[in-house]
């Protein structure tokens, strides 16, 4: 977790690191079914509950690993409750709006369980890097998702943000991956390699944005990810240990008294 105001050098963070596991893949690999049995109780009380909800911020490079994350995430959890909201480009009408406006449309409702498959955070990164828009613009933005993001805290959301951290040997590993799967090759697109050509530039803007943005309301997690399994591991602990912290409950019954089922 990376403390408010402390500074961000991504290329000091191995990718490949397994630090806390309980052991190697498989032994890892063995504690999940026990992971999901408890994400899956804390969420249903959270739904249950309807008094907080749960905001989870993915980024990564490009082949970070969102997709198979969330796919690990919502393993056995209650599809009532849950949902992905995934940001591609901005339409002519979001771009008529301010930069949050789309953004806090699928914020969650009390008692869900929201990830952001990319996010609000595309605007101080991709911008930034492609020079879409002045430094003028984009900078001050660093201020306004804080605030947005404590707006958020207040109103009972907790917000958890997670950086796959990937190396740039493992993401053309990947890369070669979908190439040479016919059943991945829909994921591959020839600008993959154009913004890869800007690895260093990412880099650079993924720390500031980390390092400026993380605080208590909202802190960021910078999760090793070379290895997917250790990847999986760590990011069902950020999300349990946060449930656990928020420990929704089951509201209490009506009066049942006299109640007779025939």
């Amino acid at each position: 977790m990376v403390a408010p105001g402390a500074p961000v050098d991504l290329s000091e963070i191995d990718p490949r690191s397994n630090a806390g596991a309980p052991g190697g893949e498989e032994e890892t690999e063995a504690r999940f079914p026990e992971l999901w049995q408890r994400l899956a109780g804390w969420q249903e009380r959270l739904w249950a509950e309807r008094r907080q909800s749960l905001l989870i911020v993915l980024q990564a490079m490009d082949a970070g690993g969102k997709d198979g994350t969330i796919k690990h995430l919502f393993r056995g959890l209650n599809p009532a409750g849950s949902r992905v909201a995934s940001f591609r480009a901005p339409t002519e009408v979001e771009l008529a709006h301010d930069f949050l406006w789309r953004v806090h449309q699928v914020a969650p409702g009390r008692g869900e369980s929201v990830v952001f498959n990319r996010s609000h955070y595309e605007d101080v990164l991709i911008v930034r890097v492609r020079s879409l828009v002045p430094e003028a613009v984009w900078r001050p933005r660093y201020g306004h998702i804080v605030h947005f993001e404590e707006n958020l805290a207040a109103a009972g959301t907790r917000v958890v943000k997670i950086f796959l951290h990937i190396s740039k040997e493992e993401q053309a590993e990947r890369f070669r991956h979908r190439l040479e799967d016919p059943t991945k090759r829909w994921k591959f697109r020839r600008g993959d390699l154009d913004e890869r050509r800007l690895w260093d530039d990412y880099q650079a803007a993924y720390s500031e944005a980390i390092a400026r943005t993380s605080t208590e309301a909202a802190p960021w997690y910078i999760v090793p990810a070379d290895r997917k399994w250790y990847r999986n591991w760590a990011i069902a602990h950020i999300v349990l240990e946060t449930l656990e912290d928020m420990a929704p409950q089951y509201p209490p019954a009506e009066d049942l008294d006299g109640v007779v089922v025939e």
